[in-house]
This record gives structure tokens, sequence and C-alpha cells, in this order.
């Protein structure tokens, strides 16, 4: 009976990943369809293939800036061989290649899988990650990212974000461009038009991210031993040290959080998401989890999550329960 639950519900979240693309491209082919039929061919599709060409650009070379702003270095084999390990191990039972293993210097306690095809498949965690969170909790984390790679998140995510980013870039061409026939009346309604559905196109590519969240975390549960659980008290010890951390600057924290969706956690949410943990030191990792699945989800909880890229802390760990229950 539990296997045809959990049957149903990886078929429930495959249907709504599916659904989520299905609405996103077909909303663009309709609208897209009508601009070419309103306006000149040439020059939308010219600024059709120039951002197209941008994301792709952007892309291949995010690796490199990755890198920059989180320090990233390869981790050699004999710094952290069991950590190694652990990858080899959980790469094989994932069904792929083990990817690059990277260590981010920052003192963020944090994960996430990266690439592009001049860089290879590659994972980094986070020295704060090390420090926080126990061999088991890591290798959780490790299994959650490489459910990204396995599910070719870091591809799909980066086909579909740059559609919002096209049909924005369209919306200003048209409200500021001249010479174009009905533009003189027309252009600004027609731009704003462009740009508040790009807005909408971008919730549903929001909402998309959290779907693979939740995926990746099953992936986890799946290939990791006692993973839901593992990853559960490394989720909410994530949360808890990210708030204990100091803040930085303005400055710093755009940085820090440059490429937040890449996390394992957003790091923007900490604060909100561990408003249920009353102690900064709690008397064990199952305390925390429990002290965070105590909180009920209000409606700014909610609301918050429609404009995040990753799924409300309370949500997730009541999913990795369910599936530690269904196990």
């Amino acid at each position: 009976m539990k296997n045809s639950e959990e049957i149903m519900n990886v078929w429930k979240l495959r249907l709504s990943m599916a659904g989520t693309l299905a609405i996103i491209i077909g909303l663009s082919t309709l609208v897209f369809t009508l601009i070419l039929s309103w306006a000149g061919v040439f020059d939308l599709l010219t600024l059709g293939v120039l951002v197209v060409a941008f994301n792709i650009i952007q892309w291949l070379i995010a690796p490199y800036m990755v890198d920059a702003i989180y320090k990233v270095k390869a981790l050699p084999e004999n710094e952290n061989p069991q950590l190694h390990q652990t990858v080899s191990d959980l790469s094989r039972k994932s069904g792929i290649s083990k990817p690059k293993l990277m260590i981010a210097q920052i003192p963020l306690p944090n994960a996430f899988a990266y690439g592009s095809p001049l860089t290879g498949s590659r994972i980094a965690v986070t020295q704060g990650l090390l420090k926080s969170l126990d061999e088991g909790e890591v290798e959780a984390v490790v299994g959650h990212e490489l459910g990204h790679l396995k599910h070719k998140d870091v591809q799909v995510m980066m086909a579909i974000s740059f559609l919002p980013a096209l049909f924005t870039y369209m919306g200003y061409t048209f409200m500021f461009s001249q010479g174009r026939r009905n533009e003189g009346s027309n252009g600004a309604l027609l731009g704003i038009g462009f740009i508040a559905f790009a807005w909408v196109l971008n919730m549903f590519t929001l909402y998309l991210s959290r779907i693979r969240e939740y995926y990746a975390d099953r992936h986890s549960a799946a290939v990791v031993d006692s993973g839901s659980q593992k990853l559960s008290t490394g989720l909410a010890k994530i949360v808890n040290a990210t708030r204990a951390i100091s803040k930085p600057q303005p400055q710093q924290k755009q940085s820090v959080t440059a490429f937040k969706a890449l996390f394992i956690a957003d790091p923007d949410r900490a604060t909100a998401d561990s408003a249920a943990i009353n102690t900064m030191q709690a008397s064990s990792s199952s305390n925390l989890v429990q002290e965070i699945l105590s909180k009920k989800l209000t409606s700014a909880d909610k609301l918050a999550e429609i404009f995040s890229t990753h799924p409300n802390i309370i949500k997730r760990l009541r999913a990795l329960q369910e599936l530690s229950q269904n196990a």
C-alpha cells in the first residue's frame, strides 16, 4: 500500500512539472505568434536571437562567475577522501557520472550543483556546510544536488528562465523604440503588456523551480540510507546556522545571493524560515526539525513562497516526513 502511494506521489510530482512546463511553453508560443503577426518579423526575430544567444553565453560562462563570487576551488581527494567516496557512491546509485567535487570558501552553510558544456558537471559544498552538518547530513545534501544533475535541472531552468527575459526585453523595445507602425499610440501600452506577461511567466518559472527542489529532495531520500531524516535535519541546521551568521553588508549580501537559485536553501529566507526556532542551540537535531514543523503556515508565508525559488521550509520538511513514514 505504501509503495502504491509513493508511486502515485512521484507521478503527481512529474505531472505537475510537465504541466508547468507546458503552460510556460504554450503561453510563450501563443504570445510570440501574436507578436510576429503584428509587427515586422525580422526585427523581432533578431531580438529573440540576441536574447537567446545572450542567455546561452551566460550559461556557458556562469560556472566561472560562480567560482569567482563564492571563492570555489576543486577539492583534492586527499583533503577529504570520505566526501569524495560519498559522491562516488551516490553518483553510482543515481546512475550518473561522478561530477567534479568543489569547495566554496564561504562561511554560509550551503551547497549547489552547477556546470556547463565548458566545465562539465560540478557539485560544490561550502566550508560552512562541512562545519555545521554531520557526515550523514552532508551525504543527504550531496544526494539532493546529484538529484539536480540527474534531472538535468541546470539545463531545464536555463532554457525556461530566458523566456521572461526575452519578453521583458521585447516590452522595453516596444516602449522606447520609434518609427514602427502604431508605436506612437500603442507602443507604450503594448510594451507594458509584454512586461506584465513576463512577470506572470516568471511566476510559473519560480513555481517550476520549487517543484524541482521537491524532486531533488525525493532523489536524496531514495539514494541515501534514511535520506529523508538526514536531509530534514540537514536543512534545519542550514536554516538555523545561516540565521546565526552575522549579516553581511548590502554589497556583500548581493554578491553572496547572486546565484541563490542554485543553493539547496535560500539564505535570504533563513530568518523567516527559522522563526519557529526558539533557541540558537537546540538540544538535538531532531528538536530543530520539530520546532520548525510546529510552526503554522501563515498567509504571509504562503505569499512569500510564491516569489521564492525554494519551497517554504515547513512544507519541505513535512514532505520529507511523509517520505520517511512511507519508506
